[in-house]
């Protein structure tokens, strides 16, 4: 709801919404029960959902997403879950619920950090089981984005610097030692946090590049020295791709969406697809009141139309783990959305309604997303616009009080 809002209308807004809300009765992937019945009958026909969450930090916001991703597969087959992480991180994770190779746990152990919780270890088990039950009928897990550096390359690198230049590794690992921490804390957040050690990460991957480079690649050693260099091209596209080396959190070129896309039109599996607010939202969007970024939802309902399904997935206050977050500023949807007396529910944007929560919904608003970059005393800045909220998001799904989720033991909320 906007402040420029007549009262007449937001009054009409208010008892709409505390008449069209739905409630949800259990917020955990345990959660049983109808409530969700009407939602996900909703989501049936689509080919790809996308829920997206305004934080990766609550337990209650992913353990919705958990209760539609089983519903949507138990009862409506779909057949992949798609999320926001690497080819090559994905493809660790498939292997787990496909194949009960290693544990899910380990099968996160190089995953993007949000991932890294006992919550999505709990959803990965979970599928596990699945297809064990339904070994012709399994369920698939992939990451959207290409193949991204890991840990083990820059083992790799300094493996190989150790074996045939020796000389030589002590300037490398100067150079990967402090760059490989983005895959515990993203440099962007490190450099928020006060704690990033200056230079541009990306500068550093590309020196250590160079470095490989420069070394001797003849006779026996010219197979390990493609390999080597192999590793430190993954290291320094994962650098210079991330939010830090973009410069920000826009640029994004379409390859997500288009990974989405191939992999329905080679398949035929249809896809619930998890990641933030921002990239699932049906339409373009401003972050933080200026940046115009394209995600891949916008994408998707552009190849797709009304087959592709975007749920967005809020709160009101709560403990994130690393912060808490108060009420939400008067004019942002999360403050209208808490004045239904409810613990958790859902809204359809598409339900009819009188003419001033029509206007409502077409018109611009405010939501609120929070990232690692979180500052509750800069709470107003944290927040996206669109054009059109009925436009962005088929659905709403808002939750009153969040708690934060429980980091895999290797990683904490700081």
């Amino acid at each position: 709801m906007t402040s420029t809002a007549p009262s007449s209308s937001t009054d009409a807004v208010s008892e709409w919404l505390r008449g069209a809300a739905r409630p949800i009765h259990g917020t955990g992937p345990a959660g049983t029960g109808s409530d969700l019945r009407p939602l996900t009958d909703r989501l049936a026909t689509a080919r790809v959902v996308g829920l997206g969450e305004s934080t990766r930090f609550s337990r209650q916001t992913y353990g919705v997403r958990d209760r539609i991703l089983r519903t949507l597969v138990t009862e409506h087959g779909f057949r992949a879950l798609a999320l926001q992480d690497s080819a090559r991180s994905g493809a660790r994770m498939d292997a787990y619920v496909r194949t009960g190779a290693g544990d899910p746990v380990g099968a996160l152990a190089e995953a993007w950090r949000p991932l890294r919780t006992a919550e999505t270890a709990a959803t990965l088990e979970w599928i596990r089981h699945y297809n064990v039950a339904h070994p012709g009928d399994q369920v698939e897990v992939f990451g959207v984005q290409p193949p991204a550096a890991g840990p083990a390359d820059y083992d790799a690198v300094l493996t190989y610097a150790a074996a045939r230049a020796p000389d030589r590794l002590a300037e490398l690992e100067s150079q990967l030692t402090p760059i490989r921490t983005a895959h515990r804390i993203d440099e962007h957040i490190q450099r928020h946090r006060g704690i990033h050690p200056g230079r541009p990460f990306a500068e550093d991957a590309r020196n250590a590049l160079a470095l490989v480079e420069s070394l001797p690649a003849d006779g026996d050693a010219a197979a390990d020295h493609t390999a080597a260099l192999d590793h430190a091209r993954l290291i320094v596209a994962f650098h210079e791709n991330s939010v830090a080396g973009r410069g920000g959190f826009g640029g994004d070129d379409g390859g997500s969406a288009q990974t989405l896309i191939d992999r329905y039109d080679t398949t035929g599996a249809r896809i619930v697809y998890w990641d933030g607010i921002g990239h699932t939202a049906g339409t373009e969007l401003r972050t933080g009141g200026a940046t115009l970024m394209r995600g891949e939802g916008s994408r998707l309902r552009a190849h797709f139309g009304a087959d592709y399904v975007s749920v967005a997935i809020g709160f009101h206050h709560g403990d994130l783990g690393t912060a808490v977050a108060p009420e939400p500023e008067p004019d942002l949807v999360d403050a209208a959305l808490g004045e239904v007396d409810l613990p958790a529910f859902y809204l359809d944007l598409r339900a009819p309604a009188p003419a001033p929560v029509r206007a409502w919904r077409a018109a611009p608003a405010h939501l609120r997303v929070i990232s690692g970059m979180y500052d509750p005393a800069k709470d107003r800045e944290a927040r996206l616009t669109v054009d059109s909220l009925a436009d962005a998001f088929d659905i709403l799904v808002h939750i009153r009080e969040t708690a934060p989720v429980d980091w895999l033991p290797e990683i904490t909320a700081g």
